[in-house]
């Protein structure tokens, strides 16, 4: 425990290096240093320290991205998937869910499991097989085996057996020991394997099996159609069989004595090993007889599954075999029983299948009771035992890639019942048919752990839809989902505006703000609308009330060079402040009269006008929409907050900030973000003009003439610049008088220019284009922006030449789906060639406009002229840039936060206030006042007041967060939920209930005052309020910036948690801003991660680590301690099933199956060593090897610990073998001795 006293004694001093304690100027309305107005003392006792950090991954859910392979134990009754990335899902009862990925990242293609053995195989497509420990929660590889000269095609391992038969692309069979992963030296070359006089190559090995007859015969098939089957015993060939059609896959008979084959002309051949000159059946399942009496061309059967069964006819399964003049067919899983033939249509193309049997012998019946069926989105179990084949619900969430995830959010330490609420209701309406038996992959053990607290996670998606999961003790499992394109018309072809967004995603969802107490949940759709919805247990019938925000830049808001000679902008300063005017805070509503120029002004969607039936659950009350505005598309929504205790929603976009009052359904405030400033805009630029020859919105606060000049308080700040014509006519050149005051003064507005290299760049575009902001979780995040006019690139030219240049006309705010799913940037991960640094090749990754758009639409991409121009052009803040003060700076608000907190310096009490984080790193506050008796509220209209406090920081502004001064988490107010629809109750009247959290509730000993916690893209500050005064501050990063912050709790104590674009997961102790963790822990490859990353309370976060896939990740060392007791174990003690009883008969007529030894085949005794050229053994380091290389420092300890303990575990196990061996020739040596006594007894002496 570390003790801070921080003394404000008036005094506050610059931060040239930005170190993590001090007290750098802060600034106010003005720019100036600010000065604490009385001394105090923050007296805060920190406990987090570094040892309370550890990052680790936790558990992946959804469905394997790009899956390639599929093996089951069926002893074990557990289900490995492997992925095109290298990833290996292995699944068993819910609950038991472990990701294990390969190194090498190499395709895995295919999966052998060591039945029953808790042991798993996997070769993949760089030519490596790997060894998997499944006897541990967290599986490691324990052995690796890289072929050098050939390539992996095929691998079979018999069951019970420690040699693996590995089928390779030359057609040769090789042999490996399981145990030592060794290569034998036993080879069958493909050339002895056909025949002398066959002249072609037989083609790679495509399938190995041993005989059910005979385990000493090896049946090999080529690609070509060859099939041989192979005496292991006397090296030669029994038979070989030369077929003219493609061979996929082989099946056996489980008697031995018939296989089937599947062909590449979609036919099924069996054959009898009595007569293997002609197959015995072909037939072509999908495939009909023509008029001409030709056959129909048919697909290939990709596999087949020759089952049998004790009480019915046996099972041939099968995947493909359609004809082909069927276009557009879906894929298929034919079924065939009997004379039955069932075709099950698939969502998607089938990977792989797999069929269950209730035995793990292959000479036994098989009693098929299952197919798995491997989709490339899906996986599905069929059940075999009902005449309809009904599928058994999936209890993992394998549909999270329904549609594409586009946003998500995380919420731990949920209330109790929020939970239970949402199941309830999703469960009614949750899809029914499904088979009545158990899911049958039931292996593993997994039980709920002691560290468990309620956790929400929402997903949204492109088509408009939420789903609520529920995150508790490392699983995932549906709730509720809601569907938000409900609640508008159906876009109809040429219909308006409508008629542009048919083919596209609309409803797509881009962000959402939940209140788990009051169960108000905000939604933000990419057509620039908000859906405001409440709870109830009840249906209803509600109308929707829809309003529009006209929240547009205008046109002529950027001066031209040609206005700035007669501008009054720059004349002298009028006396006259400028103020917001009450009446632009208002807005027309939509049905009251506005002008002429606004009636062909429609949003992007139609809400429903009409009453509407809503089931229980979230209903929606409210719908807020952007417009079109002369012919442009509204801007993306960039931010949101909302709270249930002021019954306030706030949302920002580029061009300004709109408040709303839900409960009334009015607008409070809707202004540009310049507007905002009044008289106090740091960057002092000069205001716009009003629009000529046009009304004046009433969306949109307008300047009169008179308040087009500076005012007096801008003129006297240190920081205003008065700017020559000549700077105007040429934007791009550094204006001399910043330059010279640069060095000179201490206000953030020149501090933030140190760094800038090169000439400046501009900060905003035209407001006619579509601005290139990339909303990352809801944040402004894309490189500085530069301005361009329409159709026309513009490229600044300086003293160094071209530096950037930047194209494209405007895009509509809705393409294609922009789901974080699908964004991937490929980047030379391995190496940097091609870019100047590593800070180049962050600026080629973030230099590009981030969203995906369809191939059919323009997109904005930058390029760079030369090697300089890209080491240097790379200025990831706003508020760096040199163009930060110039006049045409067009802002975007990047968050919002409703909180108590002072508004002014002068407040001693705290009262509600909005804060506001913009894209130049300004902060601003508006207090407002809301009437606290419930029939007041619902008809005083609440008053918002001038802005307050301007504070600054680098960079983009990302987080808020509240502590009091003893440092404690400030949690926002909220209302308690109730449920509007519910029946009223004349002895309980619903009355609303609110809860607030004071700042200075528990400041006794401390005064009046809070602190406030801001995070940027690059900085962190705390500040005290109401002084404003500037206690700590750290700067994050330099080379990079941060994509998401949060204050969190973490082990009873409160921290900033960060997450980088270089990857780094970074935590600062607050309030004094420490550096306690910093993990390089994501190479940024795609924007995905960037959109998805939300850090939550109890040290967890959360991404979207594949378009089907989340990935949770812990920063907590107490979580990380208890994670093993979280886990499912993969494998359990079972016993293996015993082989049934063959009988005299059939064991001396069927041949002599047991009496193989493979041991005295293939051990180096008999085959010799394989060449060390071949293949090379690796150790891994989930065994020994691995082990001892790890024994170093705490983790060596523990690794020593657990081998000792796993050595005197198995000296135990041996001396009580020894012990009970000893008892049993002890109960034998006296059982003899009594005999011989009794044997004896009655003889005389000279009987002996």
């Amino acid at each position: 425990m570390k003790k801070f006293r921080k003394v404000l004694d008036g005094l506050t001093t610059s931060s040239p290096g930005g170190g993590t304690i001090g007290s750098p100027s802060c600034g106010s309305a003005a720019g100036t240093p600010t000065t604490a107005p009385t001394p105090k003392e923050i007296d805060v006792q920190e406990t987090l320290v570094s040892e309370n950090f550890q990052l680790c991954k936790t558990v992946r859910h959804g469905f394997p991205y790009q899956p390639t392979a599929l093996a089951f134990d069926p002893v074990q009754k557990i289900l490995a998937i492997g992925s095109r990335s290298g990833g290996v899902r292995i699944l068993g009862r819910p609950g038991v869910d472990c990701f294990c990925q390969h190194e090498s990242g190499a395709a895995v293609l295919q999966l052998q499991f060591l039945i029953n053995e808790g042991a798993l195989v996997t070769a993949c497509a760089d030519d490596t097989l790997h060894l998997w420990n499944l006897r541990q929660r967290r599986p490691a590889i324990l052995h690796s085996l890289k072929f050098n000269r050939e390539r992996i095609t095929f691998c079979h391992l018999p069951f019970q057996s420690k040699w693996l038969y590995v089928g390779t692309e030359r057609g040769n069979t090789h042999v490996v020991n399981i145990e030592s992963f060794i290569l034998s030296g036993y080879v069958i070359m493909w050339n002895k394997a056909i025949e002398l006089s066959t002249k072609t190559h037989p083609g790679p090995v495509v399938h190995l099996s041993d005989s059910p007859k005979d385990e000493g015969k090896l049946l090999v098939g080529f690609e070509s159609g060859t099939i041989v089957q192979w005496d292991l015993r006397a090296k030669k060939a029994d038979f070989r069989i030369y077929y003219d059609e493609a061979i996929h896959s082989v099946s056996w008979h489980h008697e031995g004595k018939q296989f089937m084959c599947s062909h590449s002309d979609g036919s099924l051949t069996l054959w009898n090993l009595r007569n293997t000159s002609k197959p015995i059946q072909v037939t072509f399942p999908h495939g009909k007889i023509q008029k001409d009496g030709r056959k129909e061309s048919c697909k290939p059967i990709l596999k087949v599954d020759y089952k049998t069964s004790r009480n019915s006819e046996p099972f041939v399964i099968f995947s493909g075999g359609l004809s082909y003049d069927k276009a557009g067919r879906r894929p298929t899983l034919t079924i065939m029983h009997g004379k039955a033939i069932t075709v099950l249509e698939m969502d998607y193309p089938i990977v792989e299948f797999m069929t269950l049997c209730e035995t793990p012998y292959n000479n036994e019946v098989q009693d098929p009771y299952a197919v798995v069926v491997l989709l490339e989105k899906d996986l599905i179990v069929v059940d075999l035992t009902q005449s309809n084949f009904p599928v058994f619900e999936n209890p993992y969430p394998m549909d999270i890639h329904e549609s594409p995830v586009t946003c998500t959010a995380y919420f731990a330490d949920c209330p109790p019942d929020i939970i239970p609420v949402l199941y309830s209701i999703g469960a009614k309406h949750k899809k029914t048919g499904y088979s009545q038996k158990e899911w049958p992959v039931s292996g593993g053990m997994w039980t709920l752990g002691s560290h468990t607290y309620p956790e929400v996670i929402i997903t949204g998606h492109a088509d408009g839809s939420i789903k609520f999961w529920d995150g508790s003790a490392i699983t995932l499992q549906m709730l509720y989902k809601l569907k938000t394109s409900k609640v508008f018309e159906k876009p109809k072809q040429n219909e308006g505006r409508a008629a542009e967004l048919v083919d596209d995603d609309p409803f797509a969802v881009q962000m959402v703000s939940w209140c788990p107490q009051s169960r108000i949940f905000c939604v933000v759709g990419i057509s620039a609308h908000i859906i405001l919805y409440r709870f109830s247990k009840y249906d209803a019938n509600t109308q929707i009330v829809s309003l529009e925000v006209r929240l547009q830049c205008d046109p002529e808001d950027v001066i031209s060079p040609s206005e700035n000679e007669n501008n009054p902008c720059f004349s002298e300063p009028h006396s006259g402040s400028h103020s917001p005017q009450p009446h632009h805070q208002h807005p027309a509503s939509p049905g009251s009269g506005t002008p002429e120029s606004f009636k062909d002004c429609t949003p992007c969607l139609k809400v429903k006008d009409r009453a509407v039936r809503v089931p229980p659950g979230y209903q929606a009350e409210l719908v807020i929409q952007l417009p079109w505005m002369d012919g442009e598309p509204p801007q993306q929504i960039s931010s949101l907050d909302i709270n249930s205790a002021y019954g306030l929603l706030a949302f920002g976009n580029c061009n300004g900030l709109a408040v709303v009052d839900y409960l009334q359904k009015t607008i409070l405030l809707c202004m540009s973000t310049l507007d905002l400033y009044g008289a106090a805009d740091p960057y002092q630029r000069l205001t716009r003009s009003p629009r000529r020859n046009r009304q004046s919105t009433s969306g949109l606060t307008e300047l009169s003439d008179n308040q087009q000049s500076v005012d007096t308080e801008r003129s006297k700040s240190p920081t205003s610049v008065h700017y020559p014509t000549s700077l105007h006519n040429d934007p791009r050149v550094l204006p001399e008088p910043v330059a010279s005051l640069r060095a000179s003064h201490c206000s953030p507005v020149f501090y933030l220019l140190d760094n800038v290299k090169g000439p400046g760049r501009k900060l905003s575009l035209p407001t006619d284009l579509k601005t290139n902001l990339d909303h990352v979780n809801g944040h402004c995040t894309s490189p500085t922006s530069q301005p361009c006019s329409a159709g026309k690139p513009r490229v600044p030219m300086g003293p160094e030449g071209p530096r950037l240049a930047r194209r494209g006309p405007g895009r509509p705010p809705f393409r294609k789906a922009q789901s974080a799913a699908c964004m991937e940037i490929s980047l030379p991960v391995s190496h940097t060639e091609g870019f100047a640094s590593r800070r180049a090749m962050l600026q080629q990754l973030h230099g590009v406009t981030m969203y995906s758009h369809d191939e059919h639409h323009t997109t904005t991409s930058y390029c760079w002229s030369d090697r300089e121009s890209r080491e240097n052009s790379f200025s990831r803040s706003r508020s760096s840039s040199v163009s930060s003060i110039d006049r045409d700076t067009k802002e975007a608000i990047t968050t919002l936060q409703f909180g108590e907190s002072f508004g002014r310096k002068s407040d001693t009490l705290p009262t509600p206030c909005l804060w506001v984080g913009t894209s130049l790193g300004v902060i601003l506050l508006i207090p407002m006042s809301i009437p606290t008796d419930l029939e007041e509220r619902m008809e005083e209209p609440v008053t918002i007041g001038p802005c307050g406090a301007v504070l600054m920081l680098k960079g983009s502004v990302l987080r808020f967060g509240f502590l009091d001064c003893m440092g404690a988490l400030v949690p926002n107010p909220y209302e308690v939920w109730r449920d509007l629809n519910a029946p009223e109750d004349p002895d309980r009247p619903r009355k609303r209930k609110l809860v607030h959290y004071s700042p200075s509730s528990s400041q006794d000993t401390c005064g009046e005052g809070h602190l406030a916690i801001v995070c940027s893209e690059r900085q962190a500050k705390v500040f005290l309020m109401p002084s404003q005064s500037c206690l700590f501050v750290h700067n994050i990063t330099e080379s990079s910036f941060v994509l998401r912050a949060d204050v969190v709790s973490v082990c009873n104590s409160v921290c900033l948690a960060c997450f980088c674009a270089n990857g780094h997961v970074m935590t600062l102790s607050l309030p004094s801003l420490r550096p306690l963790m910093d993990v390089n822990y994501l190479p940024l490859t795609d924007m995905r991660i960037a959109r998805t990353f939300c850090f939550t309370n109890g040290g967890q976060a959360l991404y979207l680590s594949s378009p089907t896939e989340i990935q949770r990740i812990t920063y907590s060392q107490e979580m990380y301690d208890n994670l093993q007791e979280m886990l499912g174990e993969l494998f359990t003690p079972t016993e293996t099933p015993e082989a049934q009883n063959r009988g005299f008969l059939k064991g001396f007529f069927g041949g002599n199956a047991h009496t193989f030894d493979r041991e005295e085949l293939f051990g180096e005794a008999a085959a010799g060593k394989a060449s060390r050229s071949l293949a090379q053994h690796i150790p891994g380091q989930g065994g020994v090897e691995g082990m001892k290389v790890a024994a170093s420092g705490a983790v060596g300890e523990l690794a020593r610990a657990r081998i000792a303990l796993d050595e005197r575990g198995q000296r135990l196990g041996e001396l009580e073998e020894r012990t009970a061996l000893m008892m049993t020739s002890a109960e034998s040596f006296s059982k003899h001795a009594h005999e011989l006594m009794l044997k004896c007894k009655d003889k005389k002496w000279y009987q002996f």
